[in-house]
């Protein structure tokens, strides 16, 4: 009696049985999985509704080791919290699924110890590309990374920033440059007296950088001591951006802008304005990083750094592809760089 699968017997269905279903051969099945555009559309159409019939799903690990090319690629990123990734997974995501890869995600929340604990157990499925968000590496994790990608051939990329070293290689921008360009702009809009409020722990890297171009920007104009306030937390919230403003006022209350190393944040700075009875940007201009969907003008109209997130998803995935069908060679470090957005806020 077939069961509800529609075979006979029991276990997974397998290839042949789909080939036999569909009336073609094991290796057309094969090609409608990995390459679907080579296959006749009515072909394929066939081999898929077997697919769907018998419920086959194919043996991914038996596959990787047949051609010693796993089809798994493992992304490490800092959060998933809020939005500030989402845009690089989903179109690091997209190009992959086109090539008939699978993306596994995992989250550090900014720890350098976490990110070397998923690094070891991510290696344990040899996965066929890395990609990592983290801008520093434990030593250890540094030499796991290194060893994966010069001794087995793993492609690594390092992504949202252009690390001096990089492991392999690097999609991103300049976070200092940034930093530095953000405040240099509320300067020229006639600010003086201009806070950062950040996430200043010593594994966000990103931030940190952020921080010291707005350090390096103050200087340059004379601006005086950085007005600066880091929750040393992971990631931003919101909440950290409201605490993070009223720490900064409760010390330099004449402060006339403010610098927020992350949209979040921004967001917390806002509304611990409104609180405070303080007109924005009348009274203090607010300016975040990353140019989030509710930052835009149906949303609070936030003066804010447009990051290409999409594209740095994107571009990442072209290179794993590239470096694992062997044409693309050495040390390759890729800068989309970033956009200044003025809006009503500053």
């Amino acid at each position: 009696m077939a069961g509800d699968n529609g075979r006979d017997g029991e276990g997974w269905a397998t290839m042949g049985e789909v080939a036999a279903r569909a009336g073609v051969s094991p290796m057309t099945v094969s090609r409608v999985l990995k390459e679907p555009g080579r296959v006749r559309p009515t072909t394929r159409t066939r081999v898929e509704a077997a697919i769907a019939e018998l419920g086959y799903v194919p043996d991914a690990a038996a596959g990787a080791l047949a051609s010693r090319q796993s089809r798994l690629v493992a992304a490490l990123v800092s959060t998933l919290a809020g939005s500030i990734f989402a845009s690089t997974i989903a179109g690091l995501g997209a190009v992959l699924r086109e090539a008939g890869h699978e993306l596994l995600l995992g989250t550090t929340e900014y720890s350098s110890s976490s990110e070397e604990a998923l690094l070891r157990a991510v290696l344990g499925r040899r996965p066929g590309g890395l990609v990592l968000s983290a801008g520093q590496h434990t030593p250890a994790a540094r030499r796991l990374l290194e060893r994966a990608t010069r001794g087995l051939g793993v492609p690594v990329v390092e992504i949202w920033q252009l690390p001096e070293r990089p492991v392999d290689m690097a999609v991103g921008f300049s976070n200092f440059a940034a930093g530095r360009a953000m405040t240099a702009f509320l300067a020229d809009l006639g600010y003086r007296r201009i806070a950062f409020v950040g996430v200043l722990g010593p594994d966000d890297f990103r931030g940190l950088r952020r921080h010291a171009g707005y350090r390096e920007a103050l200087a340059e104009r004379g601006l005086g001591e950085p007005r600066a306030f880091g929750s040393g937390g992971s990631g931003g919230s919101v909440e950290d951006g409201a605490r993070g403003l009223a720490a900064v006022l409760e010390r330099w209350p004449d402060c006339d802008a403010v610098f927020c190393g992350s949209d979040p944040l921004a967001f917390g700075a806002i509304a611990e304005a409104a609180r405070r009875g303080l007109a924005v940007p009348g009274e203090l201009a607010v300016a975040g990083f990353g140019d989030f969907d509710y930052a835009g003008e149906a949303g609070l109209a936030l003066t804010t750094v447009r990051i290409p997130g999409e594209r740095i998803g994107r571009e990442t995935a072209r290179l794993l592809l590239e470096r694992k069908a062997g044409r693309l060679e050495g040390p390759v470090v890729v800068d989309l760089g970033f956009e200044l957005v003025r809006r009503r806020t500053a």
